[in-house]
């Protein structure tokens, strides 16, 4: 079977599972998107077998591997049988050496079709790489906090704009309380593999929304070329009142647990000074949601402010959190500034 490059592997059959043949610590580590573990060795053997061949030689560490694969054969045709129905599998290990080729010998002599990725997980990782520092045409969507922007991203993508969700992709909502509700974060790695699967989808000409971010959201950073680009693109800033975004905050963290939310104030607590996290704990225990809120507001709409200096922004004033309403005013907004053009039923009846 002649190996294939990375854009030819993504891009396989369907029916063709991607089987991950390294070992599970390499898996969690960060994998393909979509990937199925499914590992020649245990993280023991991997480990023993280094270990043989650094202390011994080449030649005993390839006969413990096959001491650890020949009676496991059988049993991974029999998995790879409920995986690939249609014995289409795409393979790879970390660099298309020794293991991938032991698996591929073995499906392929149960009768499997094997797509081989030539240069394995490693090649892979520098495709992922390199997406980040594309060029890409962006639309940032910034606001202080609680402006509703994760809603008006979600409301962009379903009338088919183009939208880069970061903080999806993080699992995390970027605050001191981004956490709360969420899975665990990915990996460093696992991010940044996700990511280069997302853009390698976007379109080239038309513009894609993203949210303003920092360069960290909880664990994980975005990637430097990536945000070097962000950062410069046009920042459509949502001007929400405060009344407003304190309401709404405080109707989505009424909603979890009490201890999280105190978790949360005190991992901010130097930066928001002894007395307002005092405060702020007190109404937590009181259940007053809009008194915690305002006083963390008090510290993040300082901290954001002080991001808006030197770039191109355009303010988008809305008096409501409605997404419908405030995924119209930004696309409005964009257009007066040539920043987007018409819809097609916009440009039918601009009057509408």
């Amino acid at each position: 079977m002649p190996r294939i490059t990375v854009p030819e592997f993504l891009e396989g059959p369907a029916e063709a599972p991607i089987l991950d043949v390294r070992a599970p610590v390499e898996y969690a580590q960060g994998h393909i998107p979509g990937a199925v573990s499914f590992p020649l060795f245990t993280d023991e053997e991997r480990a023993r077998i280094g270990t043989t061949y650094k202390q011994m030689s080449q030649e005993k560490a390839v006969l413990l591997g096959l001491d650890f694969f020949g009676p496991r054969m059988s049993q991974m045709v029999k998995s790879a049988q409920k995986l690939a129905p249609h014995k289409q599998v795409r393979l790879h290990c970390w660099r298309g050496g020794m293991r991938s080729g032991a698996v591929l010998w073995l499906l392929e002599l149960a009768g499997f079709q094997v797509h081989l990725l030539n240069k394995g997980y490693k090649d892979y990782r520098h495709w992922a790489l390199t997406e980040f520092g594309k060029p890409r045409s962006l639309l940032v969507l910034g606001g202080l906090t609680g402006s509703g922007k994760t809603d008006v991203l979600q409301a962009l993508a379903a009338t088919q704009q183009p939208v880069l969700d970061l903080e999806g992709l993080a699992s995390h909502k970027g605050s001191a309380f981004g956490s709360i509700g969420l899975p665990p974060q990915p990996t460093q790695e696992q991010f940044e593999n996700d990511l280069a699967a997302v853009l390698a989808t976007l379109p080239a000409q038309t513009p894609t929304w993203v949210e303003d971010e920092s360069r960290t959201i909880g664990s994980v950073h975005v990637p430097p070329p990536l945000f070097a680009q962000i950062h410069s693109s046009p920042l459509l800033v949502l001007e929400i009142p405060r009344d407003v975004r304190v309401r709404k905050l405080a109707e989505e963290y009424g909603r979890h647990d009490p201890a999280a939310l105190a978790a949360s104030i005190l991992k901010i607590r130097k930066r928001l000074g002894g007395l307002a996290t005092k405060e702020a704990l007190a109404a937590i225990g009181e259940e007053d949601m809009e008194k915690m809120v305002s006083l963390v507001l008090d510290y993040y709409d300082r901290t954001y402010s002080h991001g808006l200096e030197g770039r191109r922004v355009v303010r988008v004033n809305s008096e409501t959190a409605d997404p419908l309403v405030n995924t119209e005013l930004v696309q409005q907004a964009a257009q007066r500034a040539g920043l987007l053009s018409p819809t097609p039923s916009e440009q039918v009846n601009p009057g509408a």
